[in-house]
């Protein structure tokens, strides 16, 4: 096991609805080490996106204890970026005023130095070229790319991703998922990555957990083996169709409560 960057201990986490108390999530223990990708799996309405909220410090917990880089994790902070489905991207800035606005409240560096910090990171994620582009210029994909690149901008020692690539074609899909492991293998960040997708799963990560239905608890932790660098070839190899049997079954039993 790497050196430890997350570590959750019994995270609880509750809410109200129509005058009820609904525990969301129910004693959630897991750890992501430095430089480490982990995905977190679960049927819907487990808890995942809502786990995610309380690493990135947008929403409280009620038990347990959350840890990064040995601190306690109290509110959102510049050591985590943050990737959502929806790209979020200010339609009246360009691709890299976007990137550059991450660094609004930062008086350390100048103008020049977060323009030139934005035109990097836009290079680093496949964009050069498109700095100047305003986000109804372009794609999906594209759209998705400055995201990345704005939540990388101000060097995050962990990467959260919600369901990022959930609303993009399979072809740009799979661009993507590569484009990430290059982004994160540079960066040496670590990741917690959200996702419906076993195949994505297995293909991105160096561990997935497996979330039971709500209330949402760690069913199961799988260490995935595959070697790196990864190509697409190897999700028809016995070794990747055993994973996903592994995880699709352990969904299965999730689900139902089992």
């Amino acid at each position: 096991m790497k050196e430890v960057r997350l570590a959750a201990e019994k995270v609880s986490k509750r809410f109200v609805s129509n005058k009820q108390e609904i525990t969301a999530l129910a004693e959630v223990s897991l750890t992501i080490g430095k430089q480490e990708f982990v995905s977190l799996l679960g049927p819907s309405g487990c808890g995942k996106s809502t786990f995610l909220r309380l690493v990135a410090g947008l929403d409280d917990y009620h038990e347990g204890q959350l840890v990064l880089d040995g601190k306690p994790i109290t509110h959102a902070g510049r050591d985590r970026g943050v990737v959502f489905q929806q790209y979020s991207l200010l339609p009246w800035f360009h691709a890299w005023e976007n990137v550059a606005f991450a660094l609004k409240k930062d008086q350390t560096i100048s103008k020049a130095e977060k323009k030139e910090l934005a035109f990097h990171f836009l290079k680093l994620v496949g964009l050069e070229g498109f700095e100047n582009h305003y986000p109804s210029q372009m794609s999906g994909g594209m759209q998705q790319r400055v995201a990345i690149a704005r939540a990388l901008v101000y060097k995050p020692s962990l990467l959260l991703m919600d369901e990022p690539f959930g609303a993009l074609d399979a072809q740009t899909r799979r661009e993507m998922q590569d484009l990430l492991l290059t982004v994160w293998e540079e960066e040496k960040c670590s990741v917690l990555f959200v996702t419906h997708d076993v195949d994505e799963a297995i293909y991105l990560s160096d561990r997935v957990y497996v979330m039971s239905a709500r209330p949402g608890r760690i069913a199961k932790e799988i260490q995935v083996t595959l070697e790196r660098p990864r190509t697409y070839d190897m999700q028809l190899t016995p070794e990747f169709i055993s994973y996903k049997r592994e995880i699709v079954l352990e969904l299965q039993g999730a689900k139902a409560g089992k």
